[in-house]
């Protein structure tokens, strides 16, 4: 396993001869390989959960329906960088042969590069969802004062994007970390697809901005309901408003915003 970050002694501008030590976490190119004959673009990760960042956005980039359809995930070691071997089914196969490959690679802070195009909100291929889920306020609340305690990668760097799930009593039950925030976001689609499907009740956390391609990602992920530190972009909430998710955002242990979806939410005196 590559290491995630590195120690470093830097100085401060206004103190030169002060060594101080500071980790830095690391990027590493991967290789996207189909079947072991089509390559699908490279994208820049940390470099750990990479089996579950590929049942993640296989299923978010619409390439599988289902884990089932996912046979057999690889690393491999390749120069400079990691390639991501994933084995698909034959019928997937032939659809993904359809489509061109990424045409350039997929940096840390976007989530569409390279793709053929970009959905429209009205054409994301997703179901709105039913308001038969609600999520409480105090939930909420409780699984933002518990996010920075999972958030171990981030603890040693500062410099890392989260993806968490709490269940219904917002307790954090899983989380995934990685330089790019949609990337933590499909390495954490991908966990849950692994251990046994994407339907338990809860909703996720976010600690980056919500932007449409992450919409995009949590809408064919199921999520009905999504916290995110940062701000949603109109786009997203376009998105979001036409699946009925909700989104709460700017969301702080003392502070949140509902921007739409307030429907699902009980329990929002006090």
């Amino acid at each position: 396993m590559r290491p995630l970050f590195e120690t470093l002694e830097v100085t401060a501008l206004d103190a030169p001869d002060t060594l101080m030590p500071l980790n830095v976490a690391d990027e590493v190119p991967v290789r996207l390989v189909f079947n072991g004959i089509f390559p699908h673009g490279t994208m820049m990760l940390t470099p750990a959960d990479l089996a579950d960042f590929a049942f993640g956005y296989c299923l978010t980039e619409q390439i599988v329906d289902s884990a089932r359809q996912i046979r057999a995930v690889e690393v491999v070691e390749e120069g400079d960088g990691l390639a991501l071997h994933i084995a698909i089914t034959g019928d997937k196969l032939a659809v993904l042969l359809r489509r061109r490959p990424r045409a350039q690679t997929g940096h840390s802070s976007c989530g569409l590069c390279g793709s053929d195009d970009v959905p429209t909100p009205e054409d994301a291929g997703c179901t709105p969802f039913s308001w038969d889920n609600p999520i409480a306020a105090e939930a909420v609340r409780n699984a933002l004062h518990g996010l920075e305690a999972a958030q171990t990668l981030n603890a040693a760097t500062r410099m890392v994007h989260g993806a968490a799930w709490a269940d219904a009593q917002g307790r954090i039950l899983l989380i995934r970390e990685d330089i790019g925030r949609h990337n933590a976001l499909d390495k954490l689609i991908g966990a849950r697809l692994r251990d046994g499907g994407l339907s338990s009740a809860g909703f996720c956390v976010l600690t980056s901005r919500y932007s449409f391609e992450m919409a995009l990602k949590t809408a064919r992920a199921g999520m009905e309901g999504v916290v995110a530190v940062s701000a949603p972009t109109r786009r997203a909430l376009h998105l979001a408003e036409r699946m009925n998710q909700t989104v709460i955002a700017i969301a702080r242990p003392h502070r949140q915003l509902v921007f739409c979806g307030a429907r699902r939410l009980v329990g929002r005196e006090g």
